[in-house]
């Protein structure tokens, strides 16, 4: 049995994380059983969720756990693509992934406001006055990995603009069709699907979300792959 170690529903998402979210909608892709294990975050090999335990094979990050499901049972999520459409979903995966989650980082961790209303309930189990100083150290590393990356080093107003940037051309790679590729759902769907159900997610206020909100076939996307994938939060 495939087990997926994963943050769990927060935020109305089914997943608080872009990257498990991505992991379980390629799970339900390639149509395997498997089951979620939420937290786990401790004994993650890489420090971080998702992360697949296949009877004892432990794969972690979200880029391998796909390499590991397509190789290891002879799936590809990818079948119906030309060459030229690979390569254009590698590039938006990685736009996706490596500018607009950490978009999304900032807006949940940096504003203060969305961290009142989101991200400081991750430590409500631990008893104060400790939460207070695990809060403030956990929002504290998470601007500093901002600033790493390079995004945390604009202001606001220049962070929203690279993001309705990257939201514009998703919008436009995506036009009219029901999915990013074309008529079915590919791979790089449920990467796509993560971050913008993310930016979408009502709980938090920022001019992200209402860049995200302009495009209606985003939005429409989101709905729809939603309701495929997670009916029950559609």
């Amino acid at each position: 049995m495939i087990t997926l170690y994963t943050f769990g529903p927060n935020f109305g998402l089914p997943d608080a994380s872009p990257f498990a979210l991505k992991s379980e909608v390629q799970l339900k892709m390639a149509g395997l059983g498997y089951r979620l294990e939420f937290g786990g975050l401790q004994a993650a090999p890489k420090g971080k969720l998702p992360y697949l335990d296949d009877d004892g094979t432990v794969v972690a990050d979200s880029v391998f756990i796909r390499d590991y499901v397509e190789k290891t049972y002879c799936i590809d999520l990818d079948v119906s693509l030309s060459a030229e459409q690979k390569a254009v979903a590698w590039a938006v995966e990685r736009m996706v992934e490596n500018h607009l989650y950490w978009a999304l980082v900032y807006l949940r961790w940096a504003v203060k406001d969305n961290f009142d209303k989101g991200p400081t309930h991750f430590f409500d189990a631990i008893p104060e006055p400790m939460a207070s100083e695990v809060r403030e150290q956990a929002r504290q590393r998470t601007i500093a990995s901002l600033q790493a990356h390079g995004l945390g080093g604009h202001n606001s107003d220049e962070i929203a603009d690279q993001a309705r940037r990257s939201l514009a051309s998703l919008s436009g790679i995506l036009g009219d069709k029901p999915y990013l590729m074309g008529d079915a759902p590919s791979g790089v769907d449920a990467s796509v699907f993560g971050a913008v159900a993310g930016l979408l997610s009502p709980v938090f206020d920022s001019p992200i979300r209402c860049a995200a909100e302009a495009h209606p076939n985003l939005v429409a996307y989101r709905d729809r792959m939603m309701a495929r994938y997670y009916p029950a939060f559609a």
